[in-house]
C-alpha cells in the first residue's frame, strides 16, 4: 500500500471514529453538530498538512531522480564523445591506401 493510501486510509478512519463518538455522546442536536464542525475542521487541516507534507515528499524524489538521470545521461555522452575519438585515433593513423 503506498503511502498516499495510508494516510487517506488512516484520516477516514479517525475522521470516522470521532463522528462516531461525538454522535453517540449525550449532548444536545446544535452541540452535537457543532463538535461535528470543529473536529472535521480540525481533521481536514491536519490531513492537508500531511498531503502537502506528501507532494513534498514525492517532488524531492522526483528532483533526486531527475538529477541523478540528467548526470547519467552526462556521462553516456562524454563515454560516447570518448568511444568517438578513440575510434578516430586509428583511422588518422593509418597510411593511405593507393
Amino acid at each position: 500500500m503506498n503511502a498516499g493510501k495510508m494516510i487517506l486510509s488512516i484520516a477516514v478512519g479517525v475522521a470516522a471514529g470521532a463522528v462516531i463518538g461525538v454522535l453517540l455522546a449525550p449532548d444536545k442536536g446544535s452541540e452535537t453538530r457543532r463538535k461535528i464542525s470543529e473536529r472535521s475542521n480540525e481533521y481536514a487541516d491536519g490531513l492537508k498538512t500531511k498531503f502537502n507534507d506528501f507532494i513534498e515528499s514525492v517532488l524531492d524524489k522526483f528532483d533526486s531522480v531527475k538529477a541523478e538521470a540528467e548526470n547519467l545521461a552526462h556521462k553516456g555522452m562524454n563515454k560516447a564523445e570518448e568511444i568517438k575519438n578513440e575510434v578516430k585515433q586509428p583511422m588518422n593513423q593509418q597510411p593511405p591506401r593507393g
